[in-house]
């Protein structure tokens, strides 16, 4: 059996080297950009994993790499190799954790470009914010559309791209079949009592489907953006994100994100995942407070501050 300090397995998971259950070997999780690795990094990761480790590479749930079999005297070489490739460990801690993605940048779904915007958060959260230390991890996903194929309401943070449709009923043609209620994925789409296209809003997801498929152009783009969910958990307990009101645009997301982590920090507490802590604190309070910009005053004060202890697990 290995023999180390708890203090030392804490720091090497800290770095993203986490002790197995057999006490002499350890995982190495690789913090991907956005979950995408060019070829030449990917296999200098295998060479490292071959080298260093045991040659075997597992993928995590939130799309990342993990390279099995390291024993503790290869740590400081395999990271060494790793980092020459241009890749880091780590992804655990009470933090922001990277970003997961799906693939709307390519898909035929896809409303936003994922991979820009997951990059884009990757290094403002991720990396800018990488020593705030919060009172647990902090997950963000990102999904394209509202098809949730990443689960974006099951993160701490969900993102989903967003096309609002802008209709006039005077404007239908009144078409013998309608064009728009074939692709309506939620049935939002119906012909009235006069044989006019009406869009019921309470079941809308803003898929954008209905905007391209009128044969007469009757529907057009209201707005593109994101909407946003808070708190979502999954793992012993679990919690679907709330959805905060209201599609956002670029600026007002990234705006939202940073109050969000700073609100966690303020007024979590440590070892609270961030859900427990939004029903805590009360979901409308929480929302109110998130979409004004008092925090950001405070921004420096909550940084600066301790975190609220609570004797529970530690992050």
């Amino acid at each position: 059996m290995l023999k180390i300090t708890p203090e030392e397995k804490t720091a090497l998971k800290g770095r993203g080297f986490i002790l197995t259950s057999d006490g002499e070997h350890f995982i190495a999780r690789i913090v991907p950009d956005s979950a995408f690795i060019q070829t030449k990094g990917l296999q200098a990761i295998v060479d490292a994993a071959n080298q260093y480790g045991s040659g075997e590479i597992a993928l995590t749930s939130r799309m990342t790499l993990e390279v099995q079999g390291i024993p503790y005297e290869n740590i400081e070489p395999f990271n060494a190799a790793i980092e020459a490739a241009g890749y880091v460990t780590g992804g655990t801690g009470g933090k922001v954790r990277p970003v997961v993605c799906c693939k709307g940048t390519v898909c035929v779904h896809g409303l936003v470009d994922t991979r820009k915007l997951s990059q884009e958060i990757h290094e403002k959260f991720y990396i800018g914010w990488h020593e705030v230390r919060l009172p647990h991890k902090f997950k963000i996903g990102i999904g394209g559309c509202p098809n949730n194929c990443i689960k974006p309401q099951l993160n701490d943070f969900g993102i989903f791209g967003q096309k609002v449709p802008k209709y006039d009923p005077d404007d239908c043609n009144g078409c013998k079949k309608c064009s728009v209620i074939d692709v309506c994925p939620m049935n939002a789409c119906s012909i009235d009592d006069d044989g006019i296209m009406q869009i019921d809003k309470s079941l809308c997801n803003n898929c954008g489907k209905c905007t391209s498929a009128c044969n007469f152009d009757c529907i057009e783009v209201e707005k593109e953006g994101y909407a946003v969910t808070l708190g979502g958990i999954w793992g012993k307990t679990q919690r679907i994100g709330t959805r905060v009101p209201g599609v956002f645009t670029h600026d007002e997301l990234l705006s939202i994100i940073e109050k969000c982590i700073l609100l966690y920090r303020e007024q979590g507490k440590t070892g609270e995942r961030f859900g427990r802590s939004v029903d805590r604190i009360g979901v409308e309070n929480f929302i109110q407070q998130l979409l004004s910009d008092d925090v950001l005053d405070r921004k420096q004060e909550i940084l600066d501050a301790q975190l609220h202890l609570t004797g529970g697990a530690k992050c």
